[in-house]
């Protein structure tokens, strides 16, 4: 086993089964070929998914996506929705998993018959891989602390923020600034110096009440960034989606990131400013509203 139970996030993790290529397979044993088209060059998509109470938020979302960035890459032989989801339901089943678990859903576009870049040494179909863990949100709910990166998010000049692709070091490099700068994660500015996203998350600020995100053009479109958008639509908070500045961001009244991942977390502090107070009444409406559309709606795993 590669690592002990007290290294891990949860020591249930320790002892997980994961569907590699249509196995269930314990966890030291739950690998791809080298010759797989993700270790190859990161050449894979991916979704992130949450479990509550018995119910998967959002799958169909995920599955929409997961198929239109496979579509976009042009990966042949593509496993259907259908059979993506019996493999997710087997997965929890197999690990007794119906709540506080996350699903790292990830596409490849399989094992090639050579090393080397070109699609057409792929003739064995896709690799499905369904990691579920043990995991609560991830970070800590009174809030995080950023800082900017500074290499900037890929733009649609460069690689569309659309495609949902494993190739990850654009945000990785920006990770690591955090890091080294004692932070949580990094904000990251497109290439015309506006405000993108995180490493991790999409970002909203709050001003005079009204709350305004980034374009999701060199950000990704994220599921629980539409979630939101539509719950503030409905809680009568008027959302818009524009150029943000840093200057911006450092004076918004309330500032937080979204994600499968973290859900609605609270940003304290970017660059060393501190953003707003501690008095956040639009995001504790907007997390309320989403606690209580993930306890009452998703696909049901099957007992």
């Amino acid at each position: 086993m590669p690592y002990s139970k007290d290294q891990l996030l949860d020591p249930r993790n320790a002892d997980i089964v994961v569907h590699v290529g249509g196995r269930l397979l314990p966890r030291n044993q739950a690998c791809v070929s080298v010759f797989d088209s993700a270790v190859q060059g990161g050449d894979a998509v991916w979704e992130g998914l949450r479990v509550y109470n018995g119910r998967i938020f959002e799958l169909d979302a995920h599955l929409d996506r997961l198929h239109a960035s496979a579509k976009a890459l042009a990966f042949a032989a593509v496993p259907s929705k259908q059979d993506i989801r019996k493999a997710i339901f087997d997965t929890l089943g197999a690990n007794g998993m119906r709540d506080q678990a996350h699903i790292r859903l990830t596409l490849t576009r399989g094992v090639k018959t050579t090393s080397g870049m070109d699609p057409r040494f792929n003739q064995a179909g896709c690799t499905l891989i369904v990691l579920a863990e043990w995991k609560p949100p991830v970070y800590d709910a009174s809030g995080i602390r950023l800082i900017t990166a500074s290499n900037r998010r890929n733009s649609p000049q460069c690689l569309d923020s659309k495609i949902h692709h494993n190739n990850l070091l654009n945000n990785i490099i920006a990770k690591i600034e955090a890091n080294v700068a004692g932070a949580d994660d990094a904000l990251m500015l497109d290439i015309q110096g506006f405000v993108s996203e995180t490493n991790a998350t999409n970002v909203f600020m709050v001003k005079q009440g009204r709350l305004a995100t980034p374009h999701a053009d060199s950000c990704l479109p994220g599921i629980t960034r539409r979630v939101v958008i539509e719950l503030a639509a409905d809680l009568g908070i008027a959302c818009t989606e524009r150029n943000l500045s840093l200057t911006e961001i450092y004076n918004a009244d309330e500032l937080f990131v979204t994600g499968t991942m973290g859900e609605l977390t609270p940003v304290l502090e970017v660059d060393g400013r501190t953003v707003g107070s501690d008095q956040t009444p639009v995001l504790k409406r907007l997390q309320q509203a989403h606690r209580e559309l993930t306890a009452s709606s998703g696909t049901d795993i099957p007992v």
